[in-house]
């Protein structure tokens, strides 16, 4: 379900209409007991699909923004210092939801008295079986008072379910709010220690872990009253002996102690796996696109695997333990019937068929608390982790309030000013990040901030900020602060929402805002313009596109102080000087603008330059000062007119004057702005709708007999059910057997002498007994082998086919989505499904078991059982359509959850500047209500149908107490009638447990068909084919040529890539069927060791020839050869592996240098150095104390963008190969940086095929061959001094607009 981030929940909320109210609140006090409000969208369930519209709302107390400002006050009230503790979390739930926790405990307090009436009555109905003559309004008032009794358990009961399922929800949104409101607050030093997966893992399973013990939380209390009861009542019937069976009781639950222990390690061990396994899936995902282009994505799915496999070392011991506690438990009714009846008889207590059937159904009745406590014992463990994790997210550290100093606008003409300023990213650290830092900014004043990589460029805007811990000195800032960052942050939905960023639509100042920013014809070519929808990280946009709508975001804030790191370097020469020119210079002219930037042209421009070195500002003052007093600045200078010079060796054309025009203005289509995105959002997959990114796909009607089918033959196919399913039928019937054997070996008073002796009534039970505990013993333990067997196999097939799956599929696809599946849908096969059949199996067989034994001693009642069992297979269908369509709904509304909570983590940077915590945790409501609602709902439904079904079967069981009072005296066995009212009292709850864990199972059953989807995804094409490998020194020429080739994209787009060498004959390029091609005709050939620059307008088709090369896509007509091999013709992993590539967006993996350098730890220590020496960055590494060991964190965050493409480029210089594409790969770098970069590329590189696309013209004049590409088409191809001597050429327009803005003033 794709929802913007900005929606708003006010306006949803108003929009809503009144039809969609809350269908709870409005009820009447007869509908509320009988849940009749339900009936309306049970009713639409059954007519079409529900949709999420269809769901009405919540209630305001239920809702994310009735429960936040409570959870809030009340967590201050627990602990002022706000250190929490699971304790004091805990109790602040409670204070949040207290009233309706204590509605519920009356509830469970009258279902547990009600349930002990019918075991009390036992022995008296029995008795006045036994009596002759009998008094017929005696027996009908008995029948009425087990009738009764039965109703007000059922009705209670029915209303603690979905009062507790109201806590729950509560109680999950209070989580997730707190949750939320701290990843905005968290430090710097706290994100590193925490990633993104394991943030998502708070929010995602352990709030929802929290939640799901309200559904449980008062069978703690309860159990205790039960026992009670339970000793009250065989303390009349059988004295002394009650002891007996209180300690047995006691026993029984004693002995789950050091075994409750154990899973309570174990799954916490578990825990921690699955934050490994799933905090490593989501950087993965995050830069599939990388791995896919370096033929890594099988290396890194089988470190997934290993993970994985942790992961399962430590869930198979959480299960296996759970199924111990499961054998223990559901023997124990028989264990205490035997400790109590064995006492009975040492002391001499008469055993007689009333004691005995009245001590059987309060065993059996005492078996639901006792059956169901390692349930509970297990939430409450899981709990108490979740809460813990909670805990310890909630303890990390902030950032810091009055790091920074904030005046209101006006207060002050100086803007910014810093003081005595020492700030570090590493509190430890001996030296600090920024040191001595002392500056003053006055309003309106333009500062430039300049650097080599590494020098602290962007930390001094996050000083400002406030995002980089103070060590000493004063920050101070007057006025609002916009800021735009070096790595885009874009958020998933409208561009528009993305420009606006809440604020309230200006259409004056929007039009203006795209004007200057160049997005007007952007827009104008996608679709449907601004209401587009941007893909995850604006997947389907270009680089240039997501810094520009960055830059109209900040612009539209309207704010007085404009950050701007380094946003340049993503767009080429013309485009970043207009943007200069218009925004800068122009929009802001009045405003205060700080500037990070490697482009020397636009320093002139500037009051004042901070130049930095080692984290010192070494230089400040204006240009004409700077140049003149120091050495700085000029080693950056120099290094650009040293690249500079290189045009007047080619004949650089004197006039600039052809090529100074307006983006705006009229000029060949060379000068398109941001062409490519009509190739990339135009193909994207568009369906009816021209969005990338759909609504996820959800199945429809049923989950199918094919999804059970795959789910019980997974697993060793499927040998083990019968065993199973034996296990269960043997189980059931010996423990009927066992009761009906006492029943019958029991005289019916004392009148009368016993069929067989004492001890022989005892040992028989015992034996029987034993055997059952045996059978269920097995029946669990192969239950919880096929199931994890069946989870591991999902698991492998579900992440070799993501892995396996083209770029097209993560493009189109949130990451949300995928993770969803891996973690929340994953956890319910690993634990829960299996558990369910296996809980199904119980009241399913003695349900049978109930109605033969019933009808055997009333064969009538099948004259109503048949109608009745008729009407509850009607009320069954016409509940399980809204609440299958229900339950699909809460996985599919639970995606934009997670994927609004990791964007939030992403650019929470970008939202505190902004000051947009209150709408981001608005939108956060928002999306969190969406979820509750199909919540709350469906477990409504679920007690609509289990309150109708109760009614049903006590119709059955009424019925057959009527028959037995009726019946003549010599008609009835009164044995076997106490029997079978002793079943008939577990009547209703067998029901009604039974539909419910079959509805529950279907729903469930919707996470295996949700994964059962993602293992058949279409695959790329085969990593390697056999028949058909290149030789292990291929390519050893490096020619690359293209013939005839046409691509197109079918499904989705495959959005902006990098670069590769190649040589091309006739290509085409197309993005889906029914769109024109993206490149077109395409004719030449790259001879190896050729040096060919590409270049051209963003948009031109650069990119696009470079996925067609790594066949990202593939040519639907034609060939592309590399040494005389078409590369269609050999697997993915050799071609892939065989070429080199420096991409534009630098990458780097959590772990270590070493790791990210030589992932697959093919190269030796020294051989490391030497490449990092090569790149520039082995002098930084020595002054660390780790070196190759230094750590990375998620996404390379400790680590500066220029640093990063550094690194990328020690890859590519340790793999050596004979061609290798640089994607803007210097565009992050100072230029004395770059022009080391081009040194040592020409070193290493001397005899490869070379690539280049660059927005710097500098970085491809010394090429062999340009190639200009102009709107897919090769515009003008030649060595660049011969396209520089035709001073109409656009190559020479592309470098005149370079040096025009190289000598900008």
């Amino acid at each position: 379900m794709k929802q913007s981030l900005l929606d708003k929940a006010a306006s949803s909320q108003s929009g809503a209409t009144s039809s969609n109210r809350s269908l709870f609140t409005d009820a009447g006090w007869f509908s509320i007991i009988t849940f009749s409000w339900m009936g309306p969208l049970l009713d639409l369930g059954r007519r079409k699909t529900l949709d999420l519209d269809d769901v009405p709302l919540l209630d305001d107390h239920d809702s994310f923004h009735g429960v936040l400002p409570n959870i809030k006050a009340k967590l201050e009230w627990v602990s002022a210092t706000r250190q929490y503790t699971s304790i004091k979390l805990a109790k602040a739930i409670f204070l949040t939801t207290w009233r309706l926790i204590l509605v519920t405990a009356v509830y469970a307090l009258l279902s547990a008295v009600a349930s002990y009436v019918g075991p009390y009555l036992i022995q008296y109905f029995i008795d006045y079986l036994n009596t002759s003559p009998r008094y017929s309004k005696q027996g009908y008032l008995l029948a009425l008072a087990f009738v009764a009794a039965q109703f007000i358990e059922g009705l209670s009961t029915r209303h603690l379910h979905f009062r507790l399922q109201q806590v729950g929800v509560r109680a999950q949104s209070a989580l997730v709010a707190i949750v939320y409101q701290k990843v905005l607050a968290l430090s710097n030093q706290s994100r590193q220690s925490s990633s993104s997966g394991e943030m998502i893992n708070v929010m995602s399973l352990d709030a929802e872990c929290v939640a799901g013990f309200s559904r449980c939380m008062h069978d703690l209390w309860l159990i205790p009253v039960q026992i009670i009861l339970a000793m009250l009542i065989l303390y009349s019937t059988l004295g002394l002996a009650a002891f007996a069976a209180l300690a047995a009781t006691v026993l029984t639950m004693l002995a789950n102690i050091p075994i409750g222990r154990m899973e309570q390690n174990y799954q916490e061990k578990t825990m921690s796996a699955k934050d490994a396994r799933m905090r490593a899936t989501s950087e993965i995902l995050k830069n599939m696109r990388v791995l896919k282009l370096q033929g890594w994505e099988m290396i890194f799915l089988s470190k997934i695997m290993e993970l994985r496999k942790e992961e399962m070392n430590w869930l198979k011991k959480n299960v296996y333990t759970s199924a111990m506690l499961i054998s223990v438990f559901f023997g124990a009714p028989a264990f205490v019937a035997m400790i109590t009846f064995g006492t009975c008889i040492l002391l001499g207590i008469p055993l007689e068929t009333g004691k005995v059937l009245a001590a059987l159904a309060t065993f059996r009745q005492l078996q639901g608390p006792i059956n169901g406590l390692p349930d509970t014992i297990s939430m409450a463990v899981q709990s108490k982790v979740s809460l813990d994790r909670i805990c310890s997210f909630l303890g990390l550290e902030e950032l810091s309030c009055d790091a920074v100093t904030k005046l209101l606008t006006g207060t002050t003409d100086v803007s910014i000013e810093i003081r005595n300023g020492h700030f570090s990213w590493n509190r430890s650290s001996q030296v600090p990040t920024l040191q001595d830092l002392n500056f003053r900014i006055q309003q309106g004043m333009k500062v430039a901030i300049c650097g080599t990589v590494g020098s602290g460029k962007s930390s001094l805007l996050s000083c400002i900020l406030g995002e980089i811990p103070k060590l000493s000195g004063e920050v101070q800032t007057c006025g609002r602060i916009a800021f735009v960052s070096q790595s885009p942050w874009i958020q998933s939905g409208k561009i528009e929402d993305n420009i606006l960023f809440g604020t309230q639509m200006n259409r004056e100042r929007y039009e203006k805002v795209l004007e200057v920013c160049s997005l007007i014809k952007d827009l104008n070519i996608l679709p449907l313009g601004d209401q587009t929808i941007i893909g995850e990280r604006g997947i389907n946009l270009s680089g240039g596109q997501k810094q520009r709508i960055q830059i109209a975001r900040a612009l539209y804030q309207d704010a007085d102080i404009f950050l701007f790191d380094d946003p340049f370097s993503a767009v080429d020469a013309h485009t970043g000087l207009h943007l200069f020119k218009e925004c800068l210079l122009g929009i802001l002219a009045s405003k205060t603008v700080l500037y990070v930037t490697h482009h020397i042209e636009f320093l002139p421009s500037a009051d004042v330059i901070l130049v930095l070195k080692d984290g010192k500002i070494t230089q400040k003052g204006d240009y004409t000062e700077i140049i003149n007093s120091g050495e700085e600045l000029m080693e950056l200078v120099v290094s650009h007119k040293d690249a500079l010079s290189t045009l007047d060796m080619l004949e650089l054309p004197g006039s600039h004057s052809d090529s100074s025009h307006h983006p705006d203005g009229n000029r060949s289509t060379l000068f398109t702005e941001d062409g490519e995105n009509d190739h990339k959002i135009e193909g994207e997959g568009i369906v009816g709708n021209g969005q990338l990114v759909q609504e996820e796909e959800r199945e429809k009607g049923r989950v199918g007999f094919v999804v059970y089918w795959k789910y019980i033959t997974m697993a060793y196919k499927g040998a083990l059910v019968p065993l199973i399913l034996l296990s269960q039928i043997i189980f059931q019937f010996l423990q009927i057997g066992s009761n009906l054997w006492m029943a019958w070996a029991a005289p019916i008073s004392k009148d009368v002498d016993p069929p067989v002796s004492s001890l022989m009534m005892i040992n028989v039970y015992v034996a029987l007994a034993l055997v059952t505990s045996l059978c269920i013993f097995i029946r669990s333990h192969l239950l919880v082998m096929a199931g994890c067997k069946t989870a591991t196999i999902l698991f492998h097939k579900m992440h070799q086919c993501i892995f396996r799956a083209p770029m097209s599929f993560f493009d189109s696809t949130p990451s949300g989505r995928i993770l969803n599946r891996a973690s929340t849908d994953q956890s319910a096969v690993d634990i829960r499904i299996f558990d369910l059949m296996g809980y199904l199996l119980f009241p399913a067989f003695e349900l049978v078991g109930t109605v033969v034994l019933m009808s055997r001693v009333a064969w009538p009642v099948f004259v109503i059982f048949v109608p009745v069992i008729v009407a509850s297979l009607w009320y069954q269908r016409y509940y399980i359509n809204a609440a299958r369509e229900l339950q699909r709904l809460i996985g599919v509304c639970r995606a934009p959850v997670m994927q609004h909570f990791a964007e939030s983590i992403t650019g929470s940077n970008i939202i505190r500047c902004f000051n947009k915590e209150g709408q981001f945790i608005s939108s956060t409501g928002h999306l969190m209500d969406n979820f509750s609602r199909p919540c709350l709902y469906n477990a409504a439904a679920l007690e609509w149908l289990s309150l109708r079904l109760d009614i049903l079967s006590l119709f059955i069981f009424g019925f057959s107490l009527i028959l037995l009072v009726s019946f003549p005296t010599d008609l009835i066995d009164p044995k076997t009638a106490g029997l079978a009212v002793t079943y008939g009292l577990s009547l209703g709850m067998l029901q009604g447990w039974a539909i419910a864990v079959l509805c529950c199972l279907e729903n469930s059953m919707i996470s295996v068909e949700r994964m059962l989807q993602y293992t058949t995804i279409p695959s790329e094409p085969p990593l390697t084919i056999s028949e058909s490998r290149p030789n292990c020194q291929w390519p050893a020429k490096g020619e690359i040529e293209l013939r005839n080739v046409y691509v197109c994209f079918l499904n989705f787009i495959y959005s902006l890539l990098t670069i590769i060498a190649a040589s091309y004959i006739s290509i085409y390029v197309k993005y889906a069927p029914q769109l024109r091609f993206v490149l077109k005709g395409l004719t030449f050939t790259l001879p190896g060791g050729m040096k060919t620059g590409i270049v051209g307008r963003t948009g031109g088709g650069k990119s696009t020839l470079i996925q067609a090369l790594f066949r990202i896509i593939d040519p639907c007509i034609g060939q592309i050869l590399i040494d005389g091999i078409d590369i269609c013709t050999i697997g993915l992993h050799d071609l892939r592996t065989r070429l080199s590539i420096i991409p534009q967006d630098p990458v780097m993996f959590e772990g270590t240098l070493r790791s990210n350098i030589d992932p697959l730890n093919e190269y030796s220590d020294e051989q490391i150095w030497e490449a990092l020496d090569s790149c520039h960055l082995g002098d930084e590494i020595r002054k660390t104390g780790h070196k190759l060991e230094s750590t990375v964190i998620e996404n390379g965050e400790n680590w500066s963008v220029g640093q990063r493409q550094l690194v990328c480029l020690g890859r590519v210089i340790l793999r050596k190969r004979r061609i290798l594409v640089l994607d803007e790969a210097t565009s992050s770098v100072d230029p004395i940086t770059d022009s080391l970069i081009q040194k040592t590329l020409k070193q290493h590189f001397t005899e490869c095929t070379v690539v280049t696309i660059a927005h710097r013209i500098t970085s491809v004049l010394d090429s062999e061959k340009v190639i200009l590409l102009d709107n897919g088409e090769i515009a003008e191809h030649d060595s660049p001094a011969t396209l520089l001597e035709d001073t109409s050429s656009l190559f020479s327009k592309l470098v005149s607009e370079y040096t025009m803005g190289s000598n900008f003033r």
